[in-house]
């Protein structure tokens, strides 16, 4: 016990205290501490990956340095938004050339896509990406997003969101199924013949109303019967004219029949 109380008596007894308490520390934080994902998580190092995967995928059409040549517009100040809906969807790079890009199976991993986004926003400012909690259906309101979307959508995305046709043999597209994030970055960047509505025309909770508006018919049956592609007046006149054609000359045959 007298050796013992010597040593803790020691000047050097507090000194290795110290150190010992700093070890333990910095192995606890090393083995509790959230790691990085990767290096890319790093602004410049997931900036260059980014760079790296558009000279090698884009810039044949958008050019090195991305201001883009002949008809690939220039993705300066398009923001982050833009990429991730255009490459997350499938859309670029584009298949072929013709009236507009059509939604084809995705090509990059989310790594990827962001990082080629967080090149892109480094050109010039933008729309960024929206996160989930901004674009939640929950937090909206499905019967004010259902009046903001026919006032504003319906006339190219049909009033139930299945899309239609436009002039010069383009398209609105179906709807169903995009994830509201996608439905946000649309409405933010405006893709295709679509117009740019900005948290200023369309603020974030009339944008998260029109999500959720989206989301509830996707599951909802047609309280008609037959939804008929839900194309409206179109179709329903156009099943009326042939089922009541049909039974208007049946009805002559069956004249014609019984006088004879």
């Amino acid at each position: 016990m007298t050796f013992l109380a010597a040593r803790r008596r020691s000047p050097l007894a507090s000194v290795l205290l110290v150190l010992l308490g700093l070890l333990v520390t910095g192995v606890a934080y090393a083995a509790l501490a959230p790691g990085r994902a990767g290096a890319a998580e790093d602004p410049k190092e997931q900036v260059a990956a980014g760079r790296a995967l558009f000279l090698a995928n884009c810039a044949s059409c958008h050019g090195i340095d991305a201001t883009g040549r002949n008809n690939a517009p220039t993705l300066v100040g398009v923001g982050a938004a833009s990429v991730d809906f255009q490459v997350g969807t499938g859309r670029m790079p584009l298949q072929r050339s013709g009236p507009q890009a059509e939604q084809s199976t995705v090509r990059f991993n989310a790594e990827q896509i962001a990082q080629m986004a967080a090149y892109v926003a480094s050109l010039g400012p933008g729309p960024g990406i929206p996160s989930a909690e901004d674009v939640d259906p929950a937090d909206g309101d499905a019967s004010n997003g259902a009046t903001i979307f026919r006032t504003n959508c319906a006339m190219c995305h049909n009033f139930a969101g299945k899309g239609g046709a436009l002039t010069r043999g383009k398209w609105a597209p179906n709807l169903d199924g995009s994830t509201p994030v996608h439905i946000a970055e649309a409405m933010l960047t405006g893709p295709q013949s679509m117009p740019v509505f900005s948290d200023e025309t369309i603020s974030p909770q009339e944008k998260r109303d029109i999500i959720a508006y989206l989301k509830l018919s996707e599951s909802q049956p047609s309280p008609g019967g037959f939804s008929l592609g839900f194309l409206g007046p179109v179709n329903e006149g156009l099943v009326a004219f042939i089922v009541g054609m049909a039974a208007l000359i049946a009805c002559a045959v069956w004249l014609g029949a019984k006088s004879s």
